[in-house]
């Protein structure tokens, strides 16, 4: 997929009261950025008879109430924002602290042998990496993200777990992933975890990172994650959060 490529955007059918707008066939930061600029946009128009917008890699599916809205209308609409200049959001960079290794990240050494590397030495690639949250999904508040050195894509495990601890920090191909505060299956490898809640039913803002921010991981010992897990239950935040400058392009929202 290119900038310049005639199939993208293309609208597709999800049933009877879904549209999905597609923009890439894979893992792209720019598509990426296009599906959270249209995102926005459509949340800030406010059309009747939309009901929801999911975010994912690559595509944007609205869901929405046939009897309310036409789906040719709607999709005259879609196109409208798509193509329409808009100012481009400054997402939040958030500073996410991880106790790597041990019983808290139990493929840690099991992937810095695979690679050559000491676990320090993956440690330091891991947290050295700025990585970008492309979407929320598969359970609540699981973050997927772009971003993972190279030197660190892993394939999956061939014997996915069924339970993995709440508030994971993993990897699995060339992505990263934080899990929420609940126990996921994964085929992902562990690599450590992390106090912060992602997803808290009690807050006001339920889940923490939203697509377009970026996450940047800090190591900590044993002691800081004991104290920031109690605050952290205790309703603290414990993530540190900055807000990102808007990159200036030529393309607008079109552009990461």
């Amino acid at each position: 997929m290119t900038l310049k490529d005639p199939t993208f955007p293309r609208l597709l059918d999800a049933g009877e009261s879904g549209l999905v707008v597609e923009f890439g066939d894979g893992i792209d930061e720019t598509a990426n950025a296009r599906v959270i600029a249209l995102d926005r946009a459509l949340a800030a128009a406010a059309i009747e008879g939309v009901r929801e917008a999911v975010p994912t890699y690559r595509s944007l599916l609205i869901l929405f109430d046939p009897l309310v809205v036409d789906r040719a209308a709607l999709a005259g609409r879609v196109r409208a924002l798509e193509t329409a200049p808009g100012a481009e959001a400054a997402g939040t960079l958030w500073r996410v602290p991880v106790l790597y290794g041990g019983a808290h990240g139990v493929d840690l050494e099991a992937v810095a042998s695979q690679h050559g590397l000491t676990p320090d030495e993956l440690v330091a690639l891991h947290a050295g990496a700025l990585y970008r949250v492309y979407m929320i999904g598969f359970a609540p508040g699981f973050a997927y993200l772009g971003g993972l050195p190279e030197r660190l894509h892993t394939s999956r495990r061939t014997d996915p777990r069924p339970k993995t601890p709440p508030r994971s920090v993993s990897i699995g191909g060339r992505q990263a992933a934080v899990s929420p505060p609940i126990e996921v299956p994964s085929g992902w490898h562990l690599l450590g975890q992390t106090p912060v809640r992602s997803y808290d039913p009690g807050r006001e803002k339920p889940f923490l990172f939203a697509p377009g921010d970026t996450i940047r991981f800090t190591p900590i010992d044993a002691g800081a994650y004991r104290d920031m897990l109690a605050a952290a239950e205790a309703g603290e935040m414990v993530a540190t959060p900055e807000t990102m400058p808007v990159p200036s392009s030529a393309g607008g929202a079109h552009d990461a």
